[in-house]
């Protein structure tokens, strides 16, 4: 039965790696995706039956193991160049005829060029051992547990050469960036200003599970170091790698002469708005590999390649209106709404104007002609006021919230006017699902297409109302069942008996994110002391400011606020912190946690030392009691020793713990 079973594992692999190609890198899926998950499930389960025979390229090991704390350096033994620009065909003219007076019949490689971040892949005997930033050329970061959880980068190639080094841009698809922002924005925070932007900040996650969730792809353009087989031009190179089943560059093509290249580079520009990412440019590469090595580089740039980079493409139109926006936070954001236009292959009519300041320095007026371009190809932004209309006035922004009719007002130091009613219906449903949320309150279940529902439907208006479902109510929601009904509703009632610094943090008070939620628990022990609680009070506690002391105040100054609390309380919630402050042997100490531990996470030491009565902090100063250094501990261990502050191991604390 067990030689069956590993026989069995073998074939799954066989079977899972080939469609992942077929879906992945080929875009021609043979199953569905019901059937694949099914075929991963089954390895799954015999994997861990027999949990010696898993493989560094199972694909059950895409996601997984454990989140880094840094990135460590890479040294390219082939340098990572980056390219000369050009940004006129007379330069290009230029470049081939300097070539040409050495190496008279050269060819060139069109291809576009990617907009996202290089990367190196490295594979020995065929299986994928290291990935890597371009950094500086000659130095990147190790993100090898990062690229492994890109579906179109192979765990093992379709051949196994000695030893392969290929170049590609990680890249994020428009579609994924578009979720992305949508993502970001429902939850209040700052949207990635371009799929670039969102493609290297995904990359470069500590945790691989998040690089997982982003939809990131792959394009590979390059070979650096090829062990085991002789090729003679880039086209070769590209072909051998789409051979390894490597994802390579959606279209390539050989000229002859750059006249051809222009046409080419002409046709490449047409196709951009039309294609599922972006591209900055096309690149035009030298096809004879020999050839190139004769031309050589520059200490900067191959002197055999030169990128050609579009021009943003920039309209003129009308200016309509002006919609106002209200976030989760309560920003109010407005929004430029115009006649429509063609930008980039797609009709756009709409573009963010960030915020009051935004549209005086523009000078912006209702029924202007505006000038509009796509930041990055994708985002549509204002550049200009071209023209005013005749006796158009300055666009002046509401004094009170267009949802709720709340006054709103301007924090000082800040560029956006705020609405600070918690009970705004712009805002509930992002409130809600900040509120459900696992930092928050930690309601299972309660994720973002449930709330959505349960707000479309009227059966959630509030915090509050989440508490007076019924599962009868839940279970003609679409997608729930009974038993899904009866779960969301124990997980609700679950969270009742949570602490109360998950409450606050849950409420969304202006700077007040879950660190300072616990502060306030420790300091106060309940929902109606910190009510009652004046700026001076507050500001007196340790890593409290006189900001986040004014937000604590205002918030519970508002008659909504009190009675969102007065019905939660009425509905069992807890209102009281267990935890007195003083209590605990950490009574009193502060603790900054720094670098690798050896066998604990950071987030378990911390809630050691809060269990304990003491408190965690993430910036070293002369009140910290203890800093507890790991591997790698950087600038923190560095102030510490400047400062005097007591240093300590993973061993000392944990006996410190224990006494």
């Amino acid at each position: 039965m067990e030689q069956q079973d590993r026989k069995r594992i073998e074939e799954l692999r066989e079977q899972l790696n080939y469609h992942s190609y077929r879906y992945y890198v080929l875009d021609d899926p043979e199953i569905s995706d019901f059937d694949y998950d099914r075929l991963l499930r089954e390895l799954e389960a015999l994997e861990e039956q027999y949990p010696d025979a898993v493989t560094p390229d199972s694909p059950t090991q895409r996601v997984g193991g454990a989140v880094s704390d840094l990135f460590t350096p890479v040294l390219h033994q082939v340098v990572m160049e980056s390219l000369q620009d050009a940004f006129s065909y007379e330069e290009l003219l230029e470049f081939d005829q300097k070539l040409r007076e050495e190496f008279p019949h050269v060819t060139y490689s069109v291809e576009p060029k990617i907009d996202g971040l290089s990367v190196s892949l490295e594979y020995e005997n065929g299986l994928f051992v290291r990935g890597s930033t371009r950094g500086d050329g000659q130095t990147g970061e190790n993100i090898t547990a990062n690229l492994r959880v890109i579906p179109s980068i192979p765990l093992r190639l379709r051949e196994s050469p000695a030893f392969l080094e290929a170049r590609g841009e990680v890249y994020m698809p428009r579609s994924s960036f578009e979720r992305l922002v949508e993502k970001q924005e429902l939850n209040g925070e700052k949207p990635a200003k371009n799929p670039r932007n969102a493609a290297a900040g995904s990359l470069r996650q500590k945790d691989p599970a998040v690089t997982a969730t982003r939809g990131l792809d792959i394009f590979l353009f390059n070979i650096q170091q090829l062990r085991g087989k002789n090729l003679q031009t880039h086209y070769e190179t590209l072909e051998y790698m789409k051979q390894l089943g490597l994802k390579t560059l959606p279209f390539y093509r050989v000229c002859a002469t750059m006249e051809q290249a222009v046409e080419e580079i002409r046709r490449i520009g047409d196709l951009r708005g039309n294609l599922p990412f972006d591209i900055d440019g096309a690149v035009i590469k030298v096809n004879d590999l020999a050839v190139r090595d004769q031309i050589g580089s520059t200490s900067k740039f191959p002197k055999w390649a030169i990128a050609y980079k579009y021009p943003p493409e920039e309209k003129e139109t009308e200016l309509l209106e002006i919609a106002i926006n209200v976030g989760r936070t309560g920003v109010l954001t407005p929004t430029a709404v115009f006649a429509p236009i063609t930008l980039a292959g797609t009709t756009v009519s709409r573009a963010v104007l960030h915020n009051e300041d935004f549209i005086k320095e523009k000078g912006i007026c209702l029924g202007d002609t505006i000038v509009v371009r796509k930041a990055g190809d994708i985002i549509p932004e204002v550049v200009e006021v071209r023209r005013h209309k005749a006796g158009a006035q300055p666009y002046r922004m509401p004094d009170i919230c267009p949802s709720c009719g709340a006054a709103v007002s301007r924090e000082e130091g800040e560029a956006a006017l705020r609405c600070h009613n918690p009970s705004c219906r712009a805002q509930l449903l992002r409130n809600l699902i900040h509120f459900a949320s696992r930092a928050a309150m930690d309601i299972e279940g309660l994720g973002q297409a449930v709330v959505t529902q349960l707000v479309e439907t009227g059966l959630v208006d509030s915090p509050a109302g989440l508490y007076r479902l019924k599962e009868e109510q839940v279970a003609q929601i679409e997608r729930m069942g009974d038993k899904s009904a009866a779960n969301l509703i124990g997980a609700i009632e679950k969270s009742k008996r949570n602490e109360i610094w998950r409450l606050l943090f849950g409420l969304g008070i202006r700077h007040i994110g879950a660190q300072a939620a616990k502060l306030l628990q420790d300091r106060f022990g309940s929902v109606e002391a910190i009510a009652r609680a004046g700026e001076e009070e507050l500001s007196a506690i340790d890593g409290f400011g006189d900001v986040m002391a004014r937000s604590v105040v205002e918030f519970f100054s508002l008659p909504q606020t009190m009675s969102l609390i007065g019905e939660l309380k009425v509905l069992g919630l807890n209102m009281e912190s267990e935890k007195k402050a003083g209590n605990g042997k950490f009574s009193g100490m502060t603790f900054v946690l720094t670098g690798t531990l050896p066998t604990m996470k950071r987030q378990e030491a911390a809630e050691i030392i809060e269990r304990l009565g003491g408190k965690v902090s993430s910036s070293v100063s002369k009140k910290t009691s203890y800093v507890v250094a790991g591997e790698a501990a950087g600038s923190k261990l560095d102030k510490a020793v400047s400062l005097g502050v007591r240093v300590i191991g993973q061993d000392d604390f944990l006996a410190m713990a224990e006494e």
